[in-house]
């Protein structure tokens, strides 16, 4: 079986991008990374993607702030299909997908998000949960839909909300439990387990 190709996605430091690297480079997941793409030409994720070499481009997103426009997600999809792009990862993107890309790749695009889905989909989801008061938070990787956060859930853990919590521990330790699950999530999806 040839290895699963892969494209990332992502608006900001590219910590799960990294984490699908390691992954790779600890023999834990047959993949290849073809290409990171990112909305902001500062994002720290094409740095990461350069230092080994996997090709970088920006996103058009027309100008938009926040909305991913049609026309880009549908060049966006052709240039995917003919890189043969197996399954598209989104790490930490910002911008919500929709039927072009959708279409182009059914089943086949996945995000991770810092909640136990349906719980606290959007921005910010562990403060979400600490305003709450939950008692446990966590991680979910999920099928993309055209909602926020709504696809079918995939692989989750949970993470206990301790006492002391501050946004940024409940945060830090929600993240290292993402860094272990996305890569299990990519596996599990591309029949790897």
């Amino acid at each position: 079986m040839t290895k699963a190709r892969l494209a990332v996605l992502g608006s900001g430091s590219g910590s799960n991008c990294q984490s699908i690297f390691d992954a790779i480079d600890q023999g834990t997941l047959d993949a290849e990374v073809v290409l990171v793409l990112s909305d902001h030409e500062n994002a720290y994720i094409l740095e990461r993607a350069r230092k080994r070499g996997v090709p970088v481009e920006l996103l058009d997103c027309g100008g938009f702030k926040n909305r991913f426009p049609d026309e880009s997600q549908a060049a966006l999809a052709t240039k995917l299909k003919g890189l043969g792009v197996d399954l598209v990862c989104l790490a930490g993107f910002m911008r919500l997908v929709k039927a072009p890309l959708l279409e182009a790749f059914p089943r086949r695009i996945l995000n991770i998000h810092p909640s136990l889905l349906p719980a606290f989909p959007g921005v910010e989801a562990w403060k979400q949960a600490l305003e709450a008061g939950e008692k446990e938070a966590g991680c979910t990787v999920h099928y993309v839909d055209a909602g926020m956060d709504t696809g079918e859930i995939v692989l989750q853990t949970r993470v206990p909300v301790l006492p002391d919590d501050s946004p940024e521990s409940l945060h830090a330790r929600i993240q290292v439990q993402e860094h272990v699950l996305y890569p299990a999530a990519i596996r599990k999806v591309m029949g790897m387990e």
